[in-house]
């Protein structure tokens, strides 16, 4: 195994930055996204802020070398806590040109972006590939990148036999001395990753790693530190769907139902491989039907289950969502967006399922929706949402999306609180003379049999009943029980806070958001204060029941705009009025609960949304604002 010290070069001061942003791009099947990845967890173990996004073409094998079949991943890493993708890239590494050509689209580089590229195709046996080649080569220069073309290939294939096996370590290593990251963390790293494949696949690897940092220390002049963060705290670094799932077990939840989808499908992996250790199980369900009506039976049985899906799968599941409301069976449901509708933009971003999960049921389904804005809260909201399905007899949603359950980024590690556990199923004899549902007047909750107490027997029942389960043949019975269910839902909100502003609490714009965009919002906020704008931002992570107070929030500030990734009209466009306008989703359902004119910026571009992207409409509001004033004067 290579281990020769590098170069004098290596010796001299590295420059210091707050924070780089880099990507790794390839053909999908390369492991630019595991050399990502462990960029990522290198950088998070040396005490940097981290996140990252994996780049995802929408097909699974697409052809090689195609400008729309980039795969690949973003890492940003900083010397503070990082908590979105940022804007544009300072270093890319690419496996091949073409594959540059969909990311410049989506505006991800700018002028002074170092470009490193695999320079085998300057002389590879097809002319037509040695042309896009150099077609590529002089166009990138010409956009103002900095283009370092570097032989990957044939330094790999001085250790291993098959470099498209290898490139990505050879990589890891060049970053890793670019960005002086510590090479025994990055040895760890790659030890954990192929630990099940033994030494025989680790020392290569390991041998690659040191071959890329040794040639980067030789052959680059680039060479950056970034300082960590300081904190005493512990960290832990996790996906969002590696949180869910210790979220999970941490609930003491021990049933997740499910069929596989993406991007929601890593969550049940990484469950099947911890959970019987806690005593729990996951059960792969035939279709999507069959997994919601296994969690169902089994919350029946006394032990609340959770159902992980994602669009798709939850409105199948939608009929089943209704018999748990109806018969008021504790369920959580945690749904991991991406684009739709049908089968949409599977590998992509979106939050298009707020108004489904909300209204998706027949007749009215109240149930509570939690919506996580990091990944640190997948983890503590599904230990919420377990303790609020049990104590409102009722499903609770937790609303992430692809951007979560894929981005990689430290948070303090949890203390375990026995506080987060499931009681033990309770078998203590059932009440003489309480009714099945006995809902309380004031705040619609009742007790919950569970088979196995003694007098304890009713019947569970899709269809509108009474307190005692009989079927609702008098009219007033089901206005009675639907008021009672809704009622829940105001009861739980009367028990919340009212949600803190990010900035003044008054003043000229206010943006909403919810979920993923969280991070974005607030970076672009900031800086748009540092400018002198009157912008403030709130985050609501209760949907359903909304938190109390957001209407006198609202009303504070002469603007309100709500920043969502789903689809909304842009008036102006073809036909599109203020009249006839479709608005984002959660401005759609804050205009109706608080009868205030909600502006929305939305887009469905498959993306995380930057915070160049809030920053420029931002200053596209206030331009127009004065336009306005001005014309009015």
């Amino acid at each position: 195994m290579e281990t020769a010290a590098v170069s004098k070069k290596e010796l001299r001061a590295p420059l210091e930055l707050k924070e780089a942003i880099v990507e790794i791009v390839s053909d999908s099947g390369e492991g630019a996204q595991k050399c990502g990845q462990s960029l990522g967890a290198i950088s998070a173990m040396m005490g940097n802020g981290v996140w990252t996004v994996e780049i995802i073409p929408a097909e699974i094998q697409p052809p090689a070398r195609s400008r729309a079949g980039a795969s690949g991943i973003r890492v940003r890493i900083g010397s503070d806590k990082v908590t979105n993708m940022g804007d544009h890239a300072q270093l890319v590494v690419a496996f091949n040109e073409q594959v540059l050509y969909g990311r410049v689209s989506q505006r991800a580089y700018k002028p002074g972006t170092v470009l490193i590229i695999e320079n085998k195709w300057a002389t590879d046996p097809t002319e037509r590939i040695r042309a896009e080649y150099t077609e590529a080569m002089t166009h990138f220069k010409e956009m103002g990148a900095d283009v370092i073309e570097v032989p990957m290939e044939e330094e790999c294939l001085k250790v291993v036999r098959d470099a498209r096996k290898g490139k990505n370590m050879w990589v890891l290593g060049m970053l890793s001395y670019i960005y002086s990251r510590d090479r025994l963390k990055a040895e760890t790293q790659i030890t954990r990753i192929f630990k099940k494949k033994g030494d025989k696949v680790i020392l290569p690897n390991i041998e690659l790693f040191n071959s890329g940092y040794n040639w980067a220390a030789e052959h680059l002049s680039l060479h950056y530190q970034i300082p960590a963060m300081e904190s005493e705290e512990e960290m832990v670094v996790m996906n969002g769907n590696q949180a869910i799932s210790f979220g999970v077990m941490a609930a003491g939840i021990d049933v997740c139902s499910m069929y596989p989808i993406t991007p929601a499908t890593s969550a049940s992996h990484h469950l099947a491989e911890a959970i019987q250790e806690v005593g729990g199980i996951v059960h792969q369900a035939e279709d999507e039907i069959a997994a919601i009506g296994f969690a169902i039976g089994s919350s029946y049985a006394g032990k609340t289950a959770v159902t992980i899906t994602s669009g798709p799968g939850l409105a199948l599941k939608t009929e089943f969502i209704g018999l748990a409301v109806m018969a008021e069976v504790p369920l959580v449901i945690v749904d991991v967006q991406r684009g739709g509708p049908s089968t949409g933009l599977p590998t992509k971003v979106e939050q298009g399922d707020l108004l489904a999960a909300l209204y998706g049921d027949p007749g009215d389904a109240p149930k509570v929706i939690l919506a996580a804005s990091s990944i640190e809260e997948c983890f503590h909201f599904v230990i919420l949402a377990r303790k609020l399905a049990e104590s409102f007899r009722t499903p609770v949603f937790v609303l992430t999306d692809a951007n979560l359950a894929t981005g990689v980024s430290p948070f303090p590690r949890p203390k375990v609180n026995e506080e987060w556990f499931a009681l033990p199923i309770d078998q203590s004899p059932w009440k003489e003379g309480v009714r099945s549902y006995e809902w309380d007047d004031k705040t619609g909750l009742s007790q919950r049999p569970i088979p196995g107490m003694k007098n304890g027997m009713y019947t569970l029942t899709g269809l509108a009943h009474d307190e005692e389960s009989h079927v609702a043949y008098d009219p007033a019975i089901n206005q009675r029980s639907a008021e009672h269910r809704s009622r829940k839902l105001a009861a739980l909100q009367q028990s919340l806070k009212v949600p803190k502003v990010n900035g003044d609490e008054e003043g000229d714009l206010l943006l909403v958001g919810w979920g993923s965009t969280r991070g974005a919002i607030e970076e672009a906020v900031k800086k748009a204060r540092e400018k002198g704008y009157s912008v403030s931002n709130l985050h609501l992570h209760f949907l359903s029941p909304l938190e109390p107070g957001i209407k006198e929030i609202m009303q504070k500030f002469k603007k309100v705009i709500s920043v969502e990734l789903n689809y909304s009209d842009i008036v102006g466009r073809p036909l599109i009025t203020e009249e006839n306008r479709r608005h984002a989703q959660l401005a759609f359902y804050l205009r109706a609960m608080t009868l205030i004119d909600i502006d929305s910026y939305s887009n469905v571009f498959g993306q995380p949304i930057s915070p160049m992207r809030i920053f420029s409409m931002i200053e596209r509001t206030f331009k127009l604002y004065n336009e306005q004033k001005q014309a009015q004067a």
